[in-house]
């Protein structure tokens, strides 16, 4: 008994662009991360001195929220 395979539903052209503009994001973000690995298995970890807080990080993250500028 052979099962056909459902048909795809296709989106309308806006969320069709809006999944794209989506996956640029996401394939941005990745080049980014493997970007930032790649240095430090290149280089080693950067010194403490250099680095940002995690806090300093978070508030800022939180404060671009409250604008309603973060990003899901």
């Amino acid at each position: 008994m052979s099962q056909e395979p459902a048909a795809r539903q296709p989106l309308e052209p806006a969320a069709a662009e809006a999944v794209r503009a989506y996956a640029a994001r996401t394939r941005a973000d990745a080049d980014r991360f493997a970007s930032a690995l790649e240095d430090i298995a290149a280089n080693g970890l950067p010194a403490v001195e250099e680095c940002t807080p995690w806090e300093a990080l978070r508030e800022a993250h939180e404060a671009g929220a409250t604008r309603g500028k973060g990003r899901i």
